[in-house]
């Protein structure tokens, strides 16, 4: 082997030590940071062919390896807004550019314009519930946008559904007199309820909903608007009912058999609300009210931000009513830890983590998403300060090689003299 070869050789492991201990004191570093994952050298010799039967000394590479499928430790917070990835998953967030990418970095706080922003300034991304139950895209960042919450501005929800259970009792007779549908002045009916509805600007509807038997496991039910009742009696109400539909029970079961599980209609000033009926049963005991409800809210401003398990965003208003507003979605490929890594704990795909492919919490290996939590770095303090020791030894060692392969080429140039 030649000197030159020697001292080249030394060379190569002093840069591959120098490149471990880089990695070490980025990780030393970052053992604070949220989401960060460590990152080790991995080597791999560099063999010279021989030739002659003399030896020529190659020296070492290095590859920089992210542990970035490796979860860290989750610790709870006080904000809701703290997301951490119980699993696979990341998060998808972007730059002010709108470029995406992905993290496991979850410390997202409101900035000015109400934008979930992480301590890098990423912002995070969702699909909005503006057109109804949203939808990943499989294979893109298409129909994500910024999550973004305001409290300054009021919003009211129409009402649009509605679910009525309870029960009827089997026993009842038809009355004597018309029935509510004729909304006549002497109309009898065997129960009655009412609900709140909500109208286009957050109004409140008095809704009067009546239930009467028109024979052996049949019955109508009917909906009137309460501001059109006559004063002091009820019927006749101003204009009708809103709706009337006819219900059929099995006189053995008691459950619903017939066609009709539900009633339309449109509600004053508002939209057209579907209540479903489906529950409601003829049992041989009293009318009985077992749940009711009714979607849409008052005007009123978002009280406090709720984030569930499944990634979506719900905002709560003043009068306790709730609103879905995003839906948060993960990301995985196929070989995250051959991810890419950018400035600001952030991850891109490359031609060997494979394609980014999107979904929700709880589907595959994505994992559910927890509020008021974040991921630790993956860091072992111990574990670095040891990496550290060694790769100071070995730098030493190789730098020994060094000098000893000058001290030989000295006395080889000093033969001449």
């Amino acid at each position: 082997m030649s000197l030159y070869g020697m001292m080249r050789t030394g060379v190569s492991g002093m840069n591959a030590q120098a490149n471990r201990l880089s990695a070490v004191a980025d990780n030393i570093a970052n053992s604070d940071t949220t989401g960060y994952k460590r990152s080790s050298a991995e080597f791999s010799s560099l063999i010279m062919p021989g030739t002659g039967g003399a030896y020529n000394s190659g020296g070492v590479t290095t590859t920089i390896r992210s542990a970035i499928s490796t979860q860290g430790v989750m610790t709870y917070t006080t904000s809701v807004s703290d997301l951490a990835v119980n699993g696979d998953g990341f998060f998808v967030v972007q730059d002010a550019s709108g470029t995406p990418y992905l993290t496991r970095a979850g410390s997202f706080v409101p900035d000015a314009q109400g934008r979930l922003v992480n301590a890098a300034g990423y912002q995070l991304m969702a699909y909005d519930y503006a057109n109804g139950e949203p939808s990943a895209t499989a294979n893109g960042f298409e129909g994500l946008v910024p999550v973004q919450i305001s409290d300054q501005e009021m919003t009211a929800t129409p009402s649009t559904e509605g679910t009525f259970s309870g029960n009827l009792p089997a026993g009842a007779t038809p009355p004597a007199g018309p029935l509510p549908s004729s909304n006549s002045a002497t109309a009898e009916y065997t129960s009655k309820t009412s609900l709140v509805a909500y109208d286009n600007l957050g109004n409140k509807k008095l809704l009067d909903v009546y239930f009467t038997n028109t024979g052996a496991g049949t019955w109508e039910v009917s909906v009137f608007d309460q501001s059109k009742a006559t004063p002091g009696t009820s019927f006749p109400y101003t204009g009708g009912a809103l709706a009337s539909a006819n219900l059929t029970f099995d006189t053995t079961t008691g459950k619903l058999t017939g066609a009709t599980d539900s009633i339309s209609f449109t509600v004053p000033g508002g939209q057209t609300l579907n209540l479903d009926l489906s529950k409601v049963t003829q049992l041989g005991t009293g009318f009985t009210v077992a749940d009711a409800k009714v979607n849409g809210n008052a005007p009123s401003s978002i009280q406090k931000v709720q984030i569930g398990q499944d990634g979506v965003i719900y905002a709560q208003f003043a009068d306790g009513s709730t609103k879905a507003l995003y839906k948060i979605p993960l990301a995985d490929v196929q070989s995250p830890d051959n991810l890419t890594a950018m400035p600001g704990n952030v991850y891109v795909e490359s031609t060997d983590s494979g394609a980014v492919h999107i979904g929700f919490a709880n589907e595959g290996k994505l994992g559910s998403i927890v509020s008021g939590a974040l991921e630790n770095s993956n860091v072992d303090i111990a574990e670095e300060l040891t990496n550290m020791i060694a790769a100071q030894r070995s730098y030493t060692a190789n730098s020994k090689v060094f000098q000893t392969g000058s001290d030989l080429m000295d006395v080889l140039v000093n033969l001449k003299r």
